[in-house]
């Protein structure tokens, strides 16, 4: 529905309006028919006339895909919209996938019988995936994420993707990944320690246990990361909660209702008019975008100052892109917005998914303990640290946050819009048709990973020698879609993969974790956000946690 004709409407009630009022008065009702009035009528009876149309009529008699299957006890105006919204991101698709018989692609109606074709089988993904200049970016993304993400890479589509990404490359190459672990094990060893600090300090903690949201602590050390290693200065989040820059993100991205009532509204009405609504949401949004890009724009120039002294020597993202002069200050600032809130909330909750299911797993929490003693030195260690060869050998760690990944992707679900009349699987599909790529759903297809594909298995990515499996027994490459695949693919996938690794890694180190609340060791008491940017757990992840000596 945020496809209102509302200009053709408006034009045309306007000049049928005159014209009845100037030439045809005698055939309105009223004896003295003003313009406005007779405008408003005729625009109100056409809307409704395309309303009709487009609720009703179109798809459930005319549409070219009212032949695709399709979830049942759907409204008969507002098709499965009710459970889209009120359920988990991309959890009713997700159960979809796996009920309803399909040939790879099937059809569901969502809020005002809105068409959503959800791709599942790896030849439809594969389209998906590679055929970018087809499936866009849906206009809508640009209104619910663009103040924060900015116009960087995850937003932008064709030519001026293909151009983006190609100068991002060597920020995010294999060997500069490599040379900033030390800046992820020395936030991990940050962050351990100012954990432990507070443990040993809490007066009101039971049986040597503390009770905290891991997902808070997840939050602020990944913040710390991305700032340090995409930014090159730290802004001291671990420290202290209440630094300007996270109390900005806490804001940002706190999965409340209002967020999923505006990410409706702008899925019906043109987002711009919401964005402009004068609400409290509204305003604490275009400041937490100021915010962030002022703070961009300073740390940019700051370097920009140094490279003209020749003193530019540091390694972070930006540095880099500094270095390059290939990118204007402007473009620098939009990609400096897109790696800050993109890298940082998704670590953060692959961060806290892994230590919930290290308490779901405690065998798994033992074992990870115990490889990570024997392989790495304690994070308490001030003068000690460690290269990715540390990380890369450990085996069970890599299994286990592979499986995270594939189990729980911090992005559950994303969107395209067919740019054009193209086909999917042979399937006829009208331009501005949204496509739904069911990530959560894929991630756990048993057509794709097998019978166990909906059991938390790290084993799958270690063959019986315990070597590692990198498919993870998948049977296509699109059976992991967390990451994305073809020219759309996630560009962060290493840092983000190796940031994860490092804080877990200090974390099942040194400290033993458990629910607070056992009934959430069954993961469907545990409520996941809906409507909001990633899958993280709405009320947050509480654990009691002890500090293991000896390490």
């Amino acid at each position: 529905m945020s496809d209102v004709p509302v200009r053709p409407v408006t034009g045309f009630s306007a000049l049928v309006a005159y014209a009845l009022v100037t030439y045809k008065p005698d055939i309105l009702l009223s004896s003295r028919p003003s313009f406005v009035g007779t405008f408003f009528q005729i625009w109100t009876l056409c809307f409704s006339i395309w309303a009709f149309w487009k609720v009703i009529l179109y798809p459930k008699y005319f549409s070219p895909l009212r032949h695709l299957p399709g979830p049942e006890n759907a409204s008969w105006w507002n098709g499965n919209a009710a459970r889209i919204f009120s359920e988990a991101n991309g959890a009713p698709a997700a159960e979809w996938l796996r009920t309803i018989p399909h040939d790879g692609v099937f059809r569901y109606l969502g809020i005002f019988n809105s068409e959503r074709l959800v791709t599942t089988s790896p030849k439809a993904l594969a389209e998906i995936c590679t055929r970018n200049y087809e499936f866009i970016k849906p206009r809508q993304l640009t209104y619910i994420g663009g103040q924060i993400l900015g116009p960087g890479l995850v937003l932008a589509d064709g030519d001026e993707h293909k151009r983006q990404r190609k100068l991002l490359m060597p920020a995010f190459a294999v060997k500069h990944i490599k040379d900033l672990y030390p800046v992820f094990w020395e936030k991990a060893k940050e962050v351990t320690d100012k954990m432990t600090e507070l443990m040993k300090n809490d007066t009101s903690k039971e049986k040597e246990l503390s009770t905290f949201d891991i997902g808070e602590w997840a939050s602020r050390a990944a913040l710390d990361v991305i700032t340090l290693a995409a930014l090159g200065k730290d802004f001291g989040a671990i420290k202290d909660p209440e630094t300007p820059l996270n109390r900005t993100y806490r804001i940002v991205f706190e999965p409340t209702r209002l967020l999923q009532i505006f990410a409706i509204l702008k899925g019906v009405i043109p987002g711009w008019i919401v964005n402009i609504i004068p609400i409290k949401r509204n305003l604490a949004m275009e400041h937490a975008a100021q915010t962030i890009k002022a703070t961009c724009r300073d740390v940019i120039r700051i370097k920009q100052e140094k490279l003209a002294r020749k003193e530019l020597t540091d390694i972070d993202i930006l540095s880099i892109m500094v270095k390059s002069q290939e990118i204007a200050e402007d473009g620098m600032v939009d990609q400096m917005m897109t790696f800050l809130a993109a890298g940082h909330e998704t670590v953060s909750v692959g961060i806290t998914w892994a230590i919930y299911m290290m308490c779901v797993h405690p065998d798994w929490q033992a074992r990870l303990r115990a490889e990570v003693r024997e392989s790495l030195p304690s994070p308490l260690s001030s003068d000690t640290n460690i290269a990715s060869t540390d990380i890369d050998q450990m085996p069970l760690l890599n299994a286990f946050c592979n499986e995270i990944l594939r189990y729980w992707p911090p992005i559950p679900m994303t969107t395209r819009t067919a740019a054009c009349d193209t086909t999917i699987l042979g399937h006829f599909v009208p331009k501005e048709t949204r496509i739904i790529v069911a990530i959560t759903g894929t991630n756990r297809d048993k057509n794709q990973w097998g019978p166990d594909a909906d059991q938390f298995r790290p084993e799958r990515w270690m063959t019986a020698e315990g070597k590692p499996d990198a498919t993870g027994g998948a049977s296509s490459k699109y059976g992991l879609l967390s990451f994305m695949h073809g020219p759309r693919n996630c560009i962060g996938s290493g840092f983000a993969r190796s940031e994860m690794a490092c804080v877990v890694a200090a974390w099942v180190g040194r400290f033993e974790f458990v629910l607070r609340d056992e009934k959430e060791l069954d993961e469907k008491n545990v409520v996941v956000s809906g409507g909001a940017f990633s899958a993280k757990p709405l009320k947050g992840i509480w654990v009691k946690a002890k500090i293991v000596e000896g390490w």
